[in-house]
């Protein structure tokens, strides 16, 4: 912004994502979106909040590909239930997984066969419980991290989760998630697909 003349408070950048992050992660939603993919990483990484450690849940494909993410004030079966109801909500029935793998907590395992039975996950999902197939969404986490550090811990739980929506979006760009719909066209293909979707051009 310098460069180009213009000076901006940091406090207005942070009101820039508050206000928008959100809104770009909801409005992008269908374009970020994974396809079908026949395999799932879940698990959770922790995000200072207040001085107080709180837990994201994430979810990618076996490609690293984001699937979803979560941020609760808990790691309990409650929360990893809202979790991954969350996720499979975004999929039809025949988009959905066939295996998910998750570590050895039993909150995942527990989840998973209520939301069976409620028929919100199909019945005949795999659960896996092997630690080396996480090691992509580890690595993926501390990505992530990188981009949270900086902003020396939050100060509430909407701030947070605004925030970390932005960083995700802006990593799935990173991805190439999104590439599909920028037409090969880099920086100037994602601007255009953000500003399409609030309208301020065709």
């Amino acid at each position: 912004m310098e460069e180009r003349g213009v000076e901006v408070d940091h406090t207005t950048i942070y009101r820039w994502v508050q206000r928008y992050a959100p809104e770009i992660e909801r409005k992008l939603r269908y374009f970020w979106r994974p396809p079908h993919a026949g395999s799932w990483r879940v698990d959770e990484t922790y995000v200072k909040v207040k001085g107080q450690w709180k837990y994201l849940y994430r979810a990618i494909t076996k490609q690293g590909e984001t699937v979803d993410f979560y941020l609760s004030s808990t790691r309990n079966l409650q929360a990893a239930k809202i979790f991954l109801g969350k996720a499979l909500r975004a999929y039809k029935e025949w988009e959905r997984p066939q295996k998910i793998n998750t570590d050895k907590a039993p909150a995942y395992g527990t989840a998973l066969a209520q939301l069976k039975r409620e028929g919100r996950c199909p019945v005949q999902l795999t659960h896996r419980t092997i630690q080396f197939l996480n090691n992509r969404l580890e690595a993926d986490h501390g990505q992530l991290k990188r981009l949270i550090k900086p902003t020396l811990g939050f100060k509430s739980m909407k701030t947070a989760y605004a925030t970390i929506k932005g960083f995700e979006v802006m990593r799935m760009f990173k991805k190439g998630q999104l590439a599909p719909w920028t037409y090969g066209q880099g920086l100037w293909g994602e601007i255009r697909l953000i500003n399409r979707q609030f309208g301020l051009y065709s």
